[in-house]
Parts: structure tokens; sequence; C-alpha cells
């Protein structure tokens, strides 16, 4: 663990977007909707993985872009 990974701002938006997931993948499985449960899942995972705020907002900015992207087209 390096000291990168304890700025609070990073905590703070991790905590943030896996809420959003978690919000996301009840609300998808309690509809039935695939696509809003895959994002769920990604919005939970991924601030694991991202070492900066700009990483974070970045491939959340892209997963929320894919789960307009395919509601929009009707999945």
């Amino acid at each position: 663990m390096t000291l990168d990974s304890l700025d609070p701002t990073l905590m703070f938006l991790g905590f943030v977007v896996g809420g959003i997931g978690f919000v996301l993948f009840v609300y998808g499985k309690k509809q039935q909707r695939m696509p809003q449960m895959i994002a769920g899942v990604a919005f939970m995972v991924y601030p694991y993985f991202a070492d900066s705020v700009l990483l974070l907002v970045g491939i959340g900015a892209v997963i929320g872009g894919v789960l307009w992207w395919a509601i929009w087209t009707g999945y």
C-alpha cells in the first residue's frame, strides 16, 4: 500500500462511485435489467484499481456513457 492510496479525495470518490454502483446493481436486479446490473458491478469494482482521481472520473464517465448508450438503444 502506498501513501497515494490514502488520498482523501480518492477515497471519498471511491465510496461515492461504489454507492452508485450498489444502487444500480440492486435496481437492475429488482427490475431484471442486465445493463444496470453489469454497470453496477463495474462501478463497484473499478475504484479498487484506479490510482488517481482523473482515472477514477474518466473510467466512471466511460462506464456511465456505455450504460446510457445501452439504455438508449433499447437493451
